[in-house]
């Protein structure tokens, strides 16, 4: 690991990262969904998850250790997740802040109510809550970041 947030390089997704990428979205999730089966996940997941999104991706020594999928019609964040040995390196904030870049604000998201990890840095972020709604029997927060 060893890297600081400055050694870190984002870019668009290429045709390279997509194994990189659906290891990264597979083992992550795992490692986060705890309260939920993730036996069903598959590698392939990411594919159906993030077809038709723009994904840019981090980069750690050439090496793919996050990344942010969003909507782009509607400025919605779909995803974004970064390798649980790389977290609290400012990557997640990074790949927030080049996309807001790309895309302008506002910026919205939703955020399980049990990912607590998540939804503390979001609210770190400046992101307030909008509505709950509840999907597949767990409850969610739609979270709209405005400045």
């Amino acid at each position: 690991m060893n890297s600081t947030v400055s050694e870190i390089k984002i870019r668009e997704k290429q045709q390279k990262d997509i194994a990189e990428l659906r290891t990264l979205f597979l083992e992550v999730r795992q490692q986060t969904f705890v309260w939920i089966d993730t036996s069903v996940f598959t590698l392939l997941d990411f594919d159906k998850e993030t077809e038709g999104e723009y994904i840019l991706v981090a980069l750690a020594k050439n090496k793919v250790v996050g990344f942010i999928a969003v909507w782009l019609t509607d400025n919605f964040i779909h995803h974004l997740y970064v390798d649980k040995n790389y977290h609290n390196l400012g990557i997640g904030s990074k790949l927030l802040d080049t996309i807001i870049d790309k895309i302008g604000l506002p910026v919205g998201l939703k955020c399980l109510e049990k990912n607590r990890t998540a939804m503390a840095f979001y609210t770190k972020r400046g992101f307030t809550e909008k509505v709950r709604g509840l999907s597949d029997n767990e409850v969610y927060i739609f979270l709209e970041l405005w400045q």
